[in-house]
């Protein structure tokens, strides 16, 4: 599913029309970025869990010369499934 497929299906469900849907859409991802921006995490009980994980410094190897190489430290967004979704998942 893509962004306007998502829009419309918002749309319909809610009974927005698809202006306002993708608005508070654009909304959400906005105030998801700058929570996690922000150091924050976002708990949607029975949704997930929105944070941002920690990548220590690490040797890697290029693959092209096969030299070693010193890869940063970095941060990075992680989401994890909550247990209702899982559920209705499985």
């Amino acid at each position: 599913m893509n962004k306007t497929q998502f829009v419309e299906a918002i749309a319909a469900k809610s009974g927005l029309s698809k202006k306002a849907a993708e608005a508070a859409l654009n909304a959400m991802t906005d105030v998801v970025a700058e929570t996690l921006k922000a150091g924050e995490k976002i708990q949607l009980v029975g949704f997930g869990t929105f944070e941002v994980k920690e990548r220590a410094a690490r040797a890697g190897r290029n693959p092209k010369t096969g030299e070693t190489i010193q890869i940063a430290a970095s941060k990075t967004p992680a989401f994890s499934a909550g247990k209702a979704l899982k559920d209705s998942v499985n």
